[in-house]
C-alpha cells in the first residue's frame, strides 16, 4: 500500500532508539571468543547453495552522515594488499565452500568502485577461480558515482555484473554540502543511462531522509530528479544520527537536522510521490517497479531481510567475506574484525579473521522468523506460525503480546486468533512492533537509532 498516516502523538509516544532488525539477535550481541570452527562447522553441514558478500572498506572521501565500516585513503595500491589479504581469507574457507554453488554475489562498502580497472578484474578472477558460480548466479554492486565512469561501468558488465545501485542520498547542493557529498545529477544521469545502455537489468538509487537542511520542498525536487532517472528499484535510508558513535556525523550541526515529526512528513511526502510515479513500496525504506524480482517478491511472500536489507535472496548460507563482514549459516551468526590493521594481523596469526559470532538458540530462531515476517511483509499467519514451530502462540509469546497491547490500542496494530497484522497507521512503527519481540532488547538501548 503506497500510503503512510503520521500522527504528531505517536512520534511523541513512540519514537524510541530500537535495531533495524536485519537479523536477530542484531549483530551487536555477537560475542568475543567465537570459534572459527563453529562456523567451518555450519558451512559445511550446509547445502549446495551459498550467497556471497564481499566488504570492501576503500572511500576517496569522508562522507560525514555514513556509519558504515570504511577506510578514508587516495592510496590505490591499499586494494591490492586486501584483495590479497581476501585469497588468503577465501582459502580459509575454501575446504567447506569447494563443492557449494554461488546463487548470489554482492560487493558493498566503502566503495567497492574505489577499486581500479585491473584490481575489479583481479578480483573477480580471484573469486571465480575460488568459487563455483552457477550459470545464473546475480552480481551486484554498490556504486559511489564520483568513483566510476562509462568504462568502469562497462567492465562490470562484462565481469557479469546485472544490477547497480548508486548512491544519492540527495540532489540539493546545500545538503550535499553539509554532508561533504557533492555530485551533479548529470553525472548520475550519465551512468544511470549508461548501465541502461549496456544491459544491467536492474538499476537501484539509494536516497536517504533526515539530512541537514532538507525540508519538504527541496526534497520533492529530489523525488522528481529521480523519478526523471526511472530506476527499477529506490532505497529510502532514514538517517541515523548517533555522533557519540561515528565522529564524522559531529560534523553536521544538530540544529539543521530535521526533528522527528519532520522526518516523518519527508518519509509521508516520499511514499506518497513514489507511488504516484509507480513504485511499490517494499518493507519499511525500499520501492520498486512492479516489473521488479524485489516487488514480485513482496506479492508473492516470499521477501527476505538479511544484512544488506530487503532481498529475493533466500539462499541460508549466506558468506561475509572482508573487514567487518556478517555471514548467517543456519544457526550461526558471525562476524569479522572490524578494525582493518587488526583483520590483517589476525589472519595473519590466526589464518582467519573471525572477531565473534554466536549460535542461535530455538527461540532466536523462533522470534527470528516472526520479527522477519513483520518487517517483510507486515503481517503473520499466527496458526501456520504456531504449526511450524509446533507451540501455543498465546502462550509462548504471553510477554511480548501484553507489550503489544498499547500498540494494538493505538491503532498499529491488529490481533486476532489466526493473524496479526501491521496497520497502515502501524508501518512507520514496524521496528517499534518487532522489537516487542525481541528477548534482548533493554529499554530505550542506547547504541540504537531513533526509529524515526
Amino acid at each position: 500500500m503506497n500510503t503512510m498516516i503520521w500522527d504528531e502523538a505517536l512520534v511523541r509516544k513512540y519514537n524510541t532508539k530500537g535495531p533495524r532488525y536485519t537479523s536477530y539477535p542484531t549483530a551487536l550481541l555477537l560475542r568475543s571468543g567465537y570459534g572459527a570452527a563453529n562456523a567451518l562447522q555450519a558451512l559445511a553441514q550446509s547445502g549446495p547453495e551459498l550467497s556471497l558478500y564481499l566488504h570492501l572498506p576503500f572511500c576517496r572521501e569522508l562522507c560525514y552522515y555514513c556509519g558504515c565500516n570504511k577506510v578514508i585513503s587516495r592510496d590505490q595500491t591499499k586494494a591490492d594488499r586486501y584483495i590479497q589479504a581476501l585469497a588468503r581469507e577465501i582459502q580459509f574457507y575454501q575446504r567447506v565452500t569447494a563443492n557449494k554453488q554461488v546463487s548470489q554475489l554482492h560487493l558493498g562498502g566503502g566503495t567497492p568502485t574505489f577499486l581500479d580497472q585491473q584490481q575489479l578484474t583481479q578480483l573477480m578472477l580471484l573469486l571465480r577461480q575460488q568459487f563455483n558460480f552457477a550459470a545464473d548466479a546475480v552480481l551486484s554492486i554498490e556504486i559511489d558515482p564520483r568513483s566510476c565512469d562509462v568504462p568502469k561501468l562497462r567492465l562490470l558488465r562484462e565481469l557479469g555484473f546485472s544490477r547497480v545501485s548508486f548512491g544519492v542520498q540527495d540532489f540539493d547542493e546545500k545538503v550535499q554540502l553539509a554532508i561533504h557529498r557533492q555530485q551533479s545529477y548529470q553525472l548520475v544521469e550519465t551512468l544511470v543511462l549508461a548501465a541502461r545502455q549496456l544491459g544491467f537489468s536492474s538499476v537501484n538509487l539509494d536516497l536517504v531522509y533526515g539530512l541537514p537542511f532538507q525540508h519538504p520542498d527541496s526534497f520533492t525536487a529530489t523525488l522528481q530528479q529521480v523519478r526523471q532517472l526511472d530506476p527499477d528499484r529506490i532505497s529510502l535510508f532514514s538517517y541515523a544520527h548517533l555522533p557519540e558513535r561515528f565522529a564524522a556525523q559531529r560534523k553536521i550541526p544538530s540544529e539543521a537536522l530535521p526533528n522527528a515529526q519532520q522526518k516523518l512528513e519527508l518519509l509521508a511526502l516520499s511514499v506518497k510521490k513514489l507511488g504516484q510515479a509507480g513504485y511499490q513500496a517494499i518493507g519499511m525504506d525500499h520501492f520498486a517497479k512492479a516489473h521488479d524480482s524485489l516487488a514480485i517478491a513482496q506479492r508473492e511472500g516470499k521477501l527476505q531481510r538479511n544484512f544488506q536489507g530487503y532481498t529475493t535472496d533466500n539462499c541460508p548460507a549466506m558468506l561475509g567475506l572482508g573487514v567487518s563482514a556478517i555471514s548467517q549459516v543456519g544457526n550461526q551468526i558471525w562476524q569479522q574484525q572490524k578494525d582493518l590493521n587488526l583483520y590483517y594481523r589476525q589472519q595473519l596469526e590466526l589464518g582467519h579473521s573471525i572477531d565473534k559470532g554466536m549460535a542461535l538458540s530455538l527461540d532466536d530462531q523462533i522470534r527470528a522468523d516472526l520479527i522477519a515476517e513483520l518487517m517483510c511483509n507486515f503481517r503473520l499467519d499466527t496458526e501456520k506460525f504456531a504449526e511450524k514451530w509446533q507451540l501455543d502462540f498465546a502462550s509462548y509469546f504471553s510477554s511480548s503480546l501484553a507489550q503489544l497491547t498499547r500498540c494494538q490500542q493505538d491503532g498499529l496494530v491488529e490481533l486476532t486468533s489466526q493473524q496479526l497484522k501491521v496497520t497502515t497507521l502501524g508501518r512507520p512503527w514496524v521496528r517499534v512492533l518487532a522489537a516487542c519481540f525481541d528477548a534482548y532488547l533493554l529499554p530505550q538501548s542506547q547504541q540504537y537509532s531513533q526509529v524515526i
